[in-house]
């Protein structure tokens, strides 16, 4: 079976789509979360995707696909997408990763944002869903400041950057790239004939 790698960033409704499926489509993918605003500012496309932002069509479509899916109400927070992004679940997602549950917190966070309508920025909002997730809230408050966490985080951008990760969800397997919550069953061929 080919290993795939789930590339994130908790600011995608996507990502979150994708992340409710992920292993009914693509099981055992390795989830790495990546900075996705600092890689596109690496592209040099973070100030025109800001500027020709229009939300309501992606509001339009998430609230269809969660609807179809049976998931509950989409509900991005106020601010969403700007104030939303943060760095803070990014680390935690790492720090989860150590202590065996990524899987379980990425799920949190991602219910947090687009379920709750909790902003992921307020770091109280991502020791909640450590919480929920089974972990310790004051052990992840602390790795999320370990510097090694944050070089890994820097070192996940750069190799989806090195990879031609240009949005998220990515699902990689090899050299293919699957781009979008909409193509997890194209991955999840290549996985089962890999």
């Amino acid at each position: 079976m080919a290993h795939a790698t789930f590339y994130y960033d908790f600011n995608s409704p996507y990502a979150y789509l994708a992340a409710e499926r992920l292993d009914d489509f693509v099981p055992g993918a390795e989830l790495r979360p990546i900075a996705f605003a600092i890689l596109l500012n690496q592209l040099g496309e973070l100030d025109k995707r800001l500027t020709n932002l229009n939300t309501a069509p992606i509001v339009e479509e998430v609230t269809a696909r969660v609807t179809d899916r049976g998931l509950p109400a989409f509900a991005p927070p106020e601010g969403w997408p700007v104030q939303s992004w943060s760095l803070a679940p990014l680390r935690a997602a790492l720090v989860a990763e150590e202590l065996g549950r990524q899987r379980e917190f990425a799920l949190a966070a991602f219910r947090k944002a687009f379920v709750e309508s909790r902003l992921l920025s307020d770091v109280d909002n991502v020791l909640a869903a450590a919480t929920d997730a089974g972990l310790d809230a004051d052990r992840v408050r602390v790795g999320i400041e370990r510097e090694d966490i944050k070089e890994r985080l820097k070192d996940n951008t750069a190799e989806a950057l090195d990879r031609g990760v240009t949005g998220i969800p990515t699902v990689a397997i090899g050299d293919e790239l699957f781009w979008g919550d909409d193509h997890l069953d194209e991955a999840a061929a290549i996985v089962k004939n890999g």
